[in-house]
């Protein structure tokens, strides 16, 4: 192995090209032409253009793969996680094309890679599944049925799926058509296969998985297992390992039966085997046949290089360990950064200005961030991700939480302080959170990131003072200030005394404020500040480990300044693709009524009407791409 194609792009594009630099292995990057200028394009030894914005004109394009791999010279193919790396087929092509696959066979993906097929080995393995329906039949009518027999609440999944995507929890069998369309439309979307399963839902589990390895000489071994229950839009957002619900027994059983599912299909390679876990009882999910997001858990546990131990397995090398030498030491917790707001809605945007926490004693940030990065809207909504590695829990949360304060990220939405604030919570802290920790919490979560007056009269000043130079004269007149801060508006009014120093009213209260260049003090608590200005006229303003946006509104209309009657136009709240629109005008509508869908990120999103409305005109059409801000649909003027 002398030049390795990396088939992927971002963050684990970059991670494995830092291990096969240190192997001595020249490394090939692809780009699609919104990915021109990314750090990974400019990190490889060479880079080739795929063409094309969206993955399915790029990265999913396996023949613009094949093609970059022979005109590059590379000898060796590593899909990454996401895109094609559970693809078979793509897997085949490289082996046809005289290159070496690193991953498992494609016989293998085939045999794993379907749930619906990892399931039928897991039974023969004698692994525990839930009852379900797997089978080729794929109309309303045999789902209904089987559903039935299954009994409710159930779980609709995509048979290619991955990463959340294609899942779809059904409580009542009027629920089960609109779950399977709305399914099948994102797997679809997602992985080119629309088949679906279904399966008894559990409504309290956690969600554990195991990482194995083979290797082509009969050796398959597990390294311990990783906690992922912690999600939203069942995506994982935080990974720990070990679980602190699984004892040595069920760890020692969990290891056997994901190496007998491994070895049942002819494993080689890195793989993760997924479960439900309720009590001391474990059910099948499915099996990831590739390397996975939350890796570096594992990593920071064992103290490997799970790629490294991919590129020697593909090279025919054994397995550098037996199982009796794997050692699990301390604890670890992986969090994902995502571009996303508190309530998950994912956003692109540019990354204004980006800086790492102090990374040092067990810490870890796995990104492809910089200043002026772009986050479009046709990939993942992850920028990253940030491990933390501690002799105990306790201390690997407070470690991790801490260095997600420390870290900045101005220009666009995030979850970070929502990160931090997940791992504070009690529930958490306490290692009682099961899958639905965010549904019963998240609320609560996002209630208590509200920042602090002190914080919001912060932001205020520096988006109209900061970076302007303090003045050393007094000012005899008070200055008016409106702004809103999500659905606050403040009206302050604020008074320089000079040097820096302000007095600033807001209703009945008077606050002592002061300016330094890059410090903002409100009555006597300094924290540093940072603001970059939007295109739109917002400023995003970070003041301590608070994040606020903020737009000044002290030179609006009245109306503008959201005194105003209910909007009448329904607008995007994100870059994406609309596809489907159950509207038409002169449509009556409830609050709450779907009245389209819209994919962004790889994930559809559905946006209701916001209030009681009669809809008078429509402006889009399905298929057509959207940008923030444009008008969807326009509602009647009431009555008053």
């Amino acid at each position: 192995m002398k030049r390795l194609l990396i088939a992927n792009r971002g963050e684990i594009a970059r991670r494995i090209l830092r291990t096969a630099r240190s192997m001595g292995i020249a490394t090939v990057a692809v780009y699609s032409d919104a990915d021109r200028g990314a750090l990974h394009v400019r990190e490889a030894d060479t880079a080739v253009a795929l063409g094309g914005t969206t993955s399915v004109d790029s990265y999913l394009r396996i023949d613009k793969l094949i093609a970059a791999a022979r005109a590059s010279g590379a000898d060796a193919v590593h899909p990454g996680y996401g895109f094609l790396s559970e693809n078979a087929d793509f897997a085949q092509a490289v082996v046809d094309a005289g290159l070496t696959w690193v991953g498992p066979p494609p016989a293998a993906i085939h045999a794993l890679g379907s749930k619906s097929a990892a399931k039928a080995v897991a039974l023969r393995q004698g692994v525990p599944v839930l009852p379900g329906y797997f089978g080729a039949d794929q109309s309303e009518a045999t789902f209904a049925a089987e559903a039935l027999r299954i009994g409710y609440p159930v779980m609709v999944k995509a048979v290619a799926g991955g990463g959340g995507r294609g899942m779809r929890l059904v409580h009542r069998a009027e629920q089960l058509p609109a779950a399977l369309r709305s399914a099948r439309s994102e797997a679809l979307a997602g992985f080119g296969n629309g088949d679906l399963l279904i399966e008894r839902a559990l409504l309290n589990p956690r969600h554990v998985e195991v990482q194995v390895f083979a290797d082509s000489h009969g050796h398959c071994i597990h390294l311990g297992e990783r906690d992922c229950s912690v999600q939203r839009r069942h995506q994982k957002i935080i990974e720990e390992s070990p679980s602190p619900a699984v004892s040595s027994e069920v760890r020692a059983e969990l290891g056997r039966c994901a190496v007998a599912l491994a070895q049942g299909a002819g494993y080689v390679g890195a793989g993760t085997v997924e479960f439900l876990l309720e009590g001391d009882s474990f059910f099948l999910m499915e099996m990831n046949t590739r390397l996975q997001v939350e890796h570096p858990v594992t990593e920071m546990l064992t103290g490997l290089d799970l790629v490294e131990w991919q590129l020697r397995v593909a090279r025919g090398e054994p397995l550098p360990l037996t199982q009796e030498r794997v050692r699990l030491q301390g604890h670890a917790i992986e969090v994902r950064l995502c571009a996303e707001d508190p309530h998950f809605t994912p956003h692109a945007g540019t990354v204004q200005k980006f800086a790492e926490p102090p990374l040092s004693g067990g810490l870890r940030f796995d990104h492809a961030l910089e200043d002026g990065s772009v986050v479009t809207p046709h990939y993942d909504a992850m920028l990253g991700k940030l491990i933390a590695h501690a002799p105990t829990r306790a201390e690997a949360i407070a470690k991790l939480a801490r260095s997600l304060d420390d870290t900045v990220l101005l220009g666009l939405p995030s979850n970070r302080a929502f990160l931090a604030a997940c791992l504070r919570h009690p529930v958490f802290a306490g290692g009682g959170a099961t899958i639905p920790f965010l549904a019963d919490h998240g609320q609560s979560i996002r209630e208590a990131l509200d920042p602090p007056h002190e914080a919001k009269l912060a932001a205020a000043l520096a988006a109209v003072w900061l970076g302007r130079g303090a003045t050393a004269l007094p000012s005899p007149f008070a200055r008016p200030l409106r702004v809103k801060l999500g659905q606050t508006t403040l009206d302050l009014s604020v008074r320089e005394l000079g040097h820096g120093a302000l007095q600033v009213q807001a209703g009945e209260r008077l606050h002592a404020a002061h300016i330094d260049t890059n410090t903002i003090a409100v009555d006597g608590l300094a924290q540093a500040a940072e603001v970059v200005r939007q295109p739109d006229g917002q400023s995003h303003v970070r003041w301590g480990a608070h994040d606020l946006w903020l737009q000044d509104l002290s030179l609006a209309a009245a109306l503008s300044a959201g005194q105003g009657p209910a909007a009448r136009e329904l607008r995007a709240p994100f870059n994406g693709k609309l596809v489907s629109l159950s509207v038409q005008p002169g449509q009556r509508v409830a609050r709450g009524q779907v009245l389209l869908t819209i994919e962004s990120m790889k994930i559809e999103h559905q946006i209701s009407a916001p209030r009681d409305a009669t809809v008078s005109g429509v402006t889009v059409v399905a298929g057509q791409q959207l940008v923030p801000g444009q008008v969807l649909a326009v509602f009647a003027e009431e009555a008053a």
